[in-house]
């Protein structure tokens, strides 16, 4: 089985977002939100919807599926 991983840092990326910009606006510490986005650590379950919100995408975009 897959570990699961998310698309954080392609949607910054195509946006043109710092993840220090995400961090403020989360209320996290860079260091965590680097976390993230580097996939060594997978955001809590309520928390993609919030990224998902602040960047105006649909959470759906910041997963990678298993097919793909």
């Amino acid at each position: 089985m897959e570990t699961p991983t998310n698309r954080i840092k392609e949607v910054l990326n195509e946006k043109g977002i710092k993840q220090t910009w995400l961090a403020e606006k989360l209320g996290k510490s860079f260091t965590i939100v680097n976390s993230y986005v580097c996939n060594r650590r997978q955001p809590s379950l309520e928390l993609p919807f919030q990224i998902a919100e602040i960047l105006q995408v649909n959470p759906k975009e910041l997963i990678n599926t298993p097919d793909e």
